[in-house]
């Protein structure tokens, strides 16, 4: 049945159905005639360019890998299709007024990020969020939509606050988010000393919570947010500084990656009867922001699963605007302008992190030969060698148990003294031989004994793939987020192996082992064997949003090269090439000095001399220009 399913011709049908292409790449991915994978425009699918032929290119003019290729077009498409949803929505439902969106920067403060999404979303007057005053001062000076909003969240001192109202003074539309009650005092003071009258928001905490990885930033035990009281008391502090009218923006967070569409609709509306309540204690306030949320189908399985979504953006749009307006009409409250802060809906899908794989180790690959046992065979080698005769249908299941029982006495005999190391080599070369055959058997099964589950992964190899996770895919190391992991060549050839990844840091936790599955999570990824002397490239899509924020440089491996790439008519078009951090970079963030490194090189030469280590002129020379190269040079291991 097997051997039936191999000889079986592996099609690019076959590939996007493996590797669930069309089910998470939103119409921006897929597997292309000529087996690479190709990035394309979901509004124009003719115009489509190979990934691998696009790193190649770049290559070949000097620019390594591991490398990120990020499209902008995809960060403007998502910003059409959000505001084309929430437009029909409105629509339908007879809704009266219109929607904003607004990115919060902390997704991703990529300049290329922020810039594609001021720039092109100004014809949605699409605003931008700051939660620290780093981020206001990167937005108070892009090119947005003079009616776009600027809203300013997070936790805030004086100096956040003035140069908030600065931004007022210049003319831009900047709402001051209250995140506790506290910072209302805060903000009343310092716009009596600016002479600025602001406006404000306040950030309600909602008892509905979210679904998925993020769940408990939301509810009663949120970090963010006034309580009942604290809301009414702020409504009223505000009446009596007569400021009322500041106040236009009720806002709410439920969390990230709302894995269910019935969760949001019950936020909302509790959201929705907080604004209708305000509005009835006076203020008139004019927008109802609702955060963000707005999940990723990071595995396609459209599931309430952490790494799925069970709805897509309109149905999102719909849930939000038919909520709204249901509370508001039964209230007979003034519709409010709806706000939403969509920052993984807007950014993952534009970045694709490129890792060449550079190695492949595992215990099927071909073994090294062993020198022959001489003297008397050992009896644990003899009945090693037995049960791998002894595999068939009727008895895999007892070799197997078998098998790990002689391993177990192998390793107790060895830690005696009982066992050579040779004969300790022969035993695990036919512990593994037995696994091959036990799991060539299992494959044919209908059932799998529980036991044997775990035989896929304990066999498959292992690719070392030259890029830093705690870089490239942070979250996958720190909160087990799954991203789309595909070859981006060959994908009109059948996989014949078996994989997890380890990346080139010195850090155990550097490892992929859980992989997308419709159905479930897969424990290995399918890739094809390597050919010597042609590289091989696994693409990680959907990394574009948190992954460059929440990027570490454990090891000292720092920011990886960049490509920003736009499709054209006959091909495609580098906007921008962005070099990685060099070593030197890395290093000078941890506190030390170039000039200061340069000279404790000397000095060492100098103590080697004196303790009688002598190295000549040219040996000196050569020494130096090598550490020269290394702290201008790439992080990442160079590939002769």
């Amino acid at each position: 049945m097997v051997q039936a399913a191999l000889d079986t011709p592996f099609t690019i049908a076959d590939a996007e159905a493996l590797y669930s292409i069309s089910e998470w790449a939103g119409g921006y991915f897929r597997a292309g005639r000529h087996g690479d994978m190709e990035v394309t425009l979901r509004s124009d699918p003719s115009r489509a360019a190979s990934i691998r032929g696009i790193v190649e290119s770049l290559r070949e003019r000097g620019h390594r890998v591991p490398m990120i290729v990020r499209f902008p077009q995809i960060i403007e498409d998502r910003l059409d299709r959000i505001n084309q949803s929430f437009a029909a929505a409105i629509d339908e439902a007879g809704y009266h007024a219109h929607y904003q969106g607004v990115y919060p920067v902390k997704v991703n403060q990529r300049r290329m990020v922020i810039e594609t999404v001021a720039e092109y979303g100004a014809r949605y007057m699409t605003g931008l969020e700051a939660g620290s005053k780093a981020e206001l001062a990167l937005i108070l000076v892009q090119d947005t939509h003079p009616k776009a909003l600027i809203c300013c969240n997070g936790f805030k001192d004086d100096h956040f606050v003035r140069l908030a109202l600065w931004g007022r003074k210049l003319g831009k539309p900047v709402v001051i988010t209250l995140e506790k009650y506290a910072e209302l005092e805060r903000v009343l003071r310092v716009s009596r000393e600016m002479g600025v009258s602001p406006v404000v928001g306040i950030r309600y905490k909602l008892h509905a919570k979210g679904a998925g990885q993020w769940e408990a930033s939301g509810g009663d035990d949120a970090k963010f947010g006034l309580t009942s009281t604290e809301l009414i008391n702020a409504v009223r502090r505000l009446r009596e500084e007569g400021m009322l009218g500041a106040l236009q923006m009720i806002h709410c967070h439920v969390g990230s990656q709302l894995t269910d569409v019935r969760k949001i609709r019950v936020a909302v509306r509790e959201a929705a009867q907080v604004y209708v309540d305000v509005r009835t204690m006076g203020a008139d306030v004019r927008y109802l922001n609702v955060g963000g949320g707005l999940a990723v189908d990071y595995d396609g399985s459209k599931t309430t699963f952490e790494a799925s979504a069970n709805y897509g953006i309109q149905e999102y749009a719909d849930t939000v605007v038919y909520t709204i307006k249901e509370v508001c009409d039964d209230s007979d409250a003034q519709h409010p302008v709806i706000v939403t802060e969509s920052g993984r809906a807007l950014t993952a899908h534009h970045a694709v992190l490129v890792m060449p794989v550079i190695d492949a180790l595992g215990p099927t690959r071909t073994p090294l030969e062993l020198p022959p046992l001489e003297g008397e065979t050992h009896q644990l080698v003899r009945d090693m060698r037995e049960l791998l005769r002894s595999v068939s249908i009727k008895t895999y299941r007892e070799v197997y148990n078998e098998a790990v029982s002689n391993k177990e006495t192998m390793h107790s005999l060895f830690d005696l003294g009982y066992l050579t190391l040779l004969e300790r080599a022969y035993i695990e070369q036919l512990f593994q031989q037995v696994l091959v055959r036990v799991a060539k058997v299992v494959e044919q099964l209908d059932y799998v004994p529980e036991e044997l589950e775990a035989l896929p992964r304990r066999l498959a190899d292992t690719y070392v793939c030259n890029f830093s996770l705690f870089q490239g895919m942070p979250d996958h190391w720190a909160i087990g987020q799954l991203f789309p992991i595909v070859p981006l060549a060959r994908l009109h050839e059948r996989p014949t192996r078996q994989a997890t990844l380890v990346d080139i840091s010195c850090d155990s936790d550097g490892k992929i082992q859980r992989f997308i599955d419709l159905r479930d999570v897969r424990a290995t990824l399918p890739v094809h064997e390597l050919r010597s002397g042609e590289p091989y490239y696994l693409g990680a899509f959907l990394t574009g949003a948190y992954q460059d924020v929440l990027a570490t440089t454990h090891n000292l491996f720092g920011r990886v090269n960049e490509a920003h790439i736009r499709l054209i008519e006959d091909g495609w078009r580098a906007e921008l090439l962005v070099n990685g951090q060099k070593a030197r970079r890395v290093i000078q963030n941890m506190g030390y000095e170039v000039g200061t490194l340069h000279g404790w090189l000397q000095e060492e030469i100098r103590e080697s001399e004196a303790a009688g280590i002598v190295l000549s002129e040219e040996e000196k020379r050569e020494l130096v220009a090598l550490y020269d190269a290394e702290l201008v040079g790439y992080t990442y291991l160079q590939q002769v």
